[in-house]
């Protein structure tokens, strides 16, 4: 199985995160997004969306997205479930992994794509260059404050996003507020329960790769 990936970049660190947490062996191949290396012919070959990550299977097989990836190691390596246990879980953690990738990551998203000079024409990811849109950034920082507060809300009296135990949801949120940091925005004093959870999750040894 072939993992590629990009060190600096948050979608593939959420595909880092499942395949430590799934003790899944793998090779690594680096693409480097800051020299443009999605878009040359080799990884086009690979994926022609030109996006990491992506993962190919041992019969060929390429995942492009991140929800993909999940799906086939939930699949292939049910433990630790990663998805939810129960029924009830596995809803809990579809809806909390939407909420979170749409008011979370794609803020930062939003926010660091339409101010970066070195993203000029580079909004959005993929083959096709959209330009950028100031006051998208600005909207993406307004909501992404508004994502801090929401999520130190729901973990008073939480140890995890979901359940009692580590899922995706969980995945989606550190990556997202660690991330933040490139834009400028962190938990403040007042986000005592975010700051709480995540310190708790410090020493998890996915979360360093």
């Amino acid at each position: 199985m072939i993992f590629y990936d990009c060190s600096t970049a948050p979608s593939p660190r959420r595909a880092r995160i499942w395949l430590a947490e799934k003790n899944v062996p793998h090779e690594i191949v680096q693409i480097d997004l800051a020299k443009g290396e999605q878009m040359g012919e080799d990884f086009r070959a690979v994926n022609p969306g030109c996006t990491v990550p992506a993962l190919k299977l041992d019969d060929g097989t390429v995942l492009t997205e991140n929800a993909g990836i999940n799906a086939y190691l939930e699949s292939a390596f049910p433990e630790p479930p990663l998805l939810g246990r129960t029924h009830e879980e596995k809803g809990l953690v579809a809806g909390w992994s939407s909420k979170i990738e749409v008011g979370g990551l794609l803020a930062v998203a939003e926010a660091l794509r339409n101010s970066s000079p070195h993203m000029k024409d580079r909004a959005l990811t993929g083959a096709t260059n959209y330009a950028q849109i100031p006051e998208l950034a600005e909207r993406g920082l307004a909501r992404l404050q508004s994502f801090f507060d929401m999520l130190n809300n729901h973990l008073e009296g939480r140890d995890y996003v979901v359940a009692d135990h580590f899922t995706n949801a969980d995945i989606l949120a550190v990556v997202c507020v660690d991330f933040a940091r490139i834009v400028k925005v962190k938990a403040q004093d007042h986000h005592e329960n975010l700051i709480r959870w995540r310190t708790q999750l410090a020493d998890r040894p996915s979360l360093s790769v």
